[in-house]
């Protein structure tokens, strides 16, 4: 355990129990999918709607930070599968630490099993949320600050990941929407996605519209669904 991360458990960790409403609040925040993630899909919507001269740009960025996104998310799981694992803050007895997570919700003991870094969900919501900021700066930085709240604290605080799981997550979920956003690479993944738009407008959205609830609950139906194939395979 390295010091940095120590001493920000530490000093979340003697707000924990103190107040249920509190931790449930937090809990909440870390499941409904709203908060989670939800509102940030329905900007990418309002930008891909927004009328103006860079309409066009803005529906390039709105593809280009969904794959980013998915992506972040595919990445966030190889690297914690095929790196040394980490046990999760909450399952860690060395840490003498008793976390919300443990008492509030049923998800635990399916977590406890997943390696802690790097946070999935940092990579996933810093990388929407850097898309959000380069079509709009002010309501980007609204969306950054919203990510660090609503996403990212819980995490530390109900003991789900340790705080360089999240800075990581969120420095590579940033960097990958910026490798994407480059002009040349965002013109290239945008192009077909907005030809189609036009060609088959009632498949494209409704196509859209699946990939938006799915990257709002990040895929939990289809991990599901995969890990009861392979554990009956």
């Amino acid at each position: 355990m390295n010091p940095f991360d120590l001493a920000i458990l530490k000093f979340f960790n003697h707000f924990a129990f103190r107040s249920a409403l509190f931790d449930r609040m937090t809990m909440g925040m870390e499941s409904f999918y709203f908060t989670r993630g939800l509102g940030l899909i329905c900007l990418l919507w309002w930008l891909w709607f927004r009328h103006g001269p860079a309409a066009r740009r803005d529906r390039e960025i709105v593809i280009a930070t969904t794959v980013a996104a998915f992506l972040a998310l595919f990445i966030g799981r190889l690297l914690a599968h095929y790196l040394p694992f980490r046990l999760r803050p909450m399952a860690d007895p060395t840490l003498m630490m008793r976390f919300p997570a443990d008492a509030f919700t049923c998800k635990a003991p399916v977590i406890r099993t997943w390696s802690s870094f790097p946070s999935d969900h940092a990579m996933m919501w810093c990388a929407v949320a850097t898309g959000i900021y380069l079509a709009s700066r002010r309501l980007g930085i609204v969306t950054f600050i919203y990510t660090i709240i609503f996403i990212c604290f819980p995490r530390i605080y109900l003991g789900m990941h340790y705080p360089t799981d999240v800075l990581a997550g969120a420095v590579l979920g940033i960097v990958i929407c910026l490798i994407l956003n480059h002009p040349t690479i965002r013109e290239r993944i945008a192009t077909p996605a907005l030809d189609w738009s036009i060609k088959y407008q009632g498949v494209f959205y409704a196509a859209v519209f699946l990939l938006s609830f799915e990257l709002a609950s990040q895929f939990d139906e289809l991990r599901k669904l995969g890990e009861f194939l392979l554990k009956n395979a």
